[in-house]
């Protein structure tokens, strides 16, 4: 399955023209090296995506054949985010709801 579809069918982009386009920003990596959206993904490759200023990592277990529900993500892949870039998105949706509630 080509890069750009696998990352929008196990919801890590809504559309996979912004897959194809983070694949083009150079912010998706496949095994340690910069991928093209076009790359043929297959089981136990290793994925990186940099979105929204947070490194997220996953391991594919197996390749589904369409978009899946997100009940259904963790069947086909492994989530190996470090703790660290799980911590930043925390202080971000904190630091964002504090200046919400502050009217900033």
């Amino acid at each position: 399955m080509r890069l750009d579809k696998l990352l929008w069918s196990v919801r890590y982009f809504k559309t996979r023209s912004q897959a194809t386009e983070a694949c083009k920003k150079n912010r998706i990596k496949v095994n340690g090296a910069v991928a093209k959206a076009s790359r043929e993904v297959v089981a136990s490759d290793t994925i990186e995506v940099r979105r929204d200023q947070i490194d997220y990592s996953f391991q594919v277990l197996q390749v589904p054949k369409s978009r899946i529900g997100p009940k259904l993500v963790t069947l086909h892949i492994l989530d190996k985010t470090p703790k660290e870039e799980l911590d930043k998105l925390e202080l971000r949706k904190l630091s964002q709801d504090y200046y919400r509630e502050r009217g900033e």
